[in-house]
């Protein structure tokens, strides 16, 4: 049993963790409270190549292993977790098509989405469907060799940017089970009755936008359909979901990790009584405690990782990272917060910011109380074990 980073990811860590403190931290704060847009930094992201991390080589991307995926979130997210959002429904998305795609549509949309020239997400949830995604409403109807889309889909991650955007429809809504009836279709920016209607205001997760749209008899292709096969959508999905509850306990990881810091820094330098509060007991067991939830979910969420790498089925594990690094994100963020005091409650403070983004990651990817139904179901069955 090996924890330590190759070299190859060491210096991979290395090179990211000195791109987000001189580009993101400094001015996270700042931008996330003006709503502005953080075009330098998604340039930054795509001079480092970051957007082709879930691309294969022969498409020109990095093909990066999953540690260092995970590496790239826990880091981007230390320094502002929304940042982290537009590079991971780009990552699930490419992970979909390379998955998936037919060859045509691997040629035609890989290589610029490997350099970031192209930008895409991913749309599954909608006003009605989240969760239970076998519920959707979306449907695309055969009309020769066009399909036309109806529906409307919500939280859209770089909806304004994607190009295409992957969305998940019903091909065939009488279908019994629901998913034999679900495609997805690769929808290109500008395609007529394509829109985005509206940006939804959020509690965090700012500095990349979350968005209704709207998908009012769009015709594309059937050159379009995801892997050429009808009815395979919703297993197409759930399979990229995998990797992106890596992304999300990682990025757990990274708000724990700066939750950590900043207790850390402050613990050090706020004196009370005549001396510094690290002094004291209870907040050394504050600190004692953050440092011991952020250690466990980085290894959990590690450890998941390197399970995908080995090439088995890990939905168990990455579900079982995702919950807990999640939780322990929001605890880590709440503890500092207490740490701070009043000032934990300012908007001078970064630690204001790391609670309203920890609680999305409990939400993201498949709520906790789903993942854990979906985590048991696994013991039952014998298809995981823990030992």
């Amino acid at each position: 049993m090996d924890f330590r980073f190759t070299d190859e990811q060491r210096l991979y860590r290395d090179t990211l963790r000195a791109f987000v403190d001189k580009e993101i931290v400094p001015v996270a704060r700042e931008w996330e409270q003006s709503g502005r847009y953080p075009s330098e930094i998604v340039e930054g992201m795509r001079k480092l190549g970051l957007f082709g991390l879930a691309v294969p080589e022969s498409y020109g991307g990095l093909a990066a292993d999953t540690v260092s995926f995970a590496l790239t979130f826990e880091e981007i997210s230390r320094g502002w977790m929304g940042i982290a959002g537009i590079l991971g429904s780009h990552s699930v998305s490419c992970f979909l098509l390379a998955n998936h795609g037919t060859e045509e549509q691997k040629q035609r949309y890989l290589p610029e989405l490997a350099t970031g020239a192209r930008r895409t997400g991913i749309a599954l949830t909608e006003p009605g469907a989240g969760t239970d995604l076998q519920g959707i409403r979306t449907t695309a109807r055969r009309d020769g060799d066009d399909y036309v889309i109806d529906g409307t889909k919500m939280w859209i991650t770089n909806a304004r940017h994607a190009d295409p955007l992957p969305v998940l429809v019903k091909t065939d809504p009488s279908a019994s089970p629901a998913h034999k009836g679900m495609s997805i279709l690769l929808v290109e920016a500008g395609t007529p009755g394509f829109e985005v209607t509206a940006d939804i205001g959020k509690l965090g997760y700012k500095g990349t936008e979350s968005c209704e749209v709207v998908l009012d008899g769009v015709r594309v292709p059937s050159s379009q359909l995801l892997g050429g096969v009808e009815g395979r959508g919703l297993q197409q999905a759930l399979s990229s979901l995998e990797t992106g509850r890596i992304n999300i306990a990682a990025r757990s990881v990274g708000i724990a990790q700066r939750a950590y810091d900043e207790a850390l820094s402050y613990a050090r330098e706020r004196e009370a009584f005549g001396r510094p509060i690290g002094d004291f007991q209870a907040v050394q067991q504050r600190l004692a405690q953050t440092a011991v939830r952020l250690q466990a979910a980085r290894l959990m969420t590690y450890w998941a990782a390197s399970r995908m790498d080995d090439g088995v089925r890990m939905d168990t594990e990455s579900g079982m990272a995702k919950i807990f690094a999640s939780e322990q994100a929001l605890e880590c963020a709440l503890d500092a917060m207490r740490i701070h005091g009043g000032y934990g409650y300012s908007t001078e403070f970064e630690v204001e910011r790391l609670y309203r983004d920890a609680p999305l990651m409990s939400i993201g990817e498949g709520t906790n109380d789903v993942l854990r139904g979906v985590v048991a179901k696994a013991l039952l069955s014998g298809k995981a074990t823990v030992r």
